[in-house]
């Protein structure tokens, strides 16, 4: 499982997360709202383990990409020499 989610893309799920499941806990045990609870949940578990089912099914990606390594003699940014 490669990860597919950013630092602050999983900052933002952990906090949403949490802040759904403090909700969905404070409206009492009668109208407690159980699909919105386990969104929350899930949500708090994408943010922790920073990978998403869904982006992966679409092949996107949230996160920080590395860059590229330039090849044998090559600086990052050179430009070919004209002839």
């Amino acid at each position: 499982m490669q990860k597919n989610i950013g630092t602050v893309d999983a900052i933002m799920r952990i906090s949403c997360g949490l802040a759904g499941l403090a909700w969905s806990a404070s409206r009492g045990r009668r109208d407690f709202p159980y699909v919105f609870a386990a969104m929350s949940a899930m949500k708090v578990a994408e943010g922790i383990t920073r990978y998403c089912p869904m982006l992966a099914l679409f092949g996107r990606t949230t996160a920080e990409q590395k860059p590229a390594i330039p090849g044998p003699g090559k600086t990052p940014g050179e430009r070919p020499k004209p002839a």
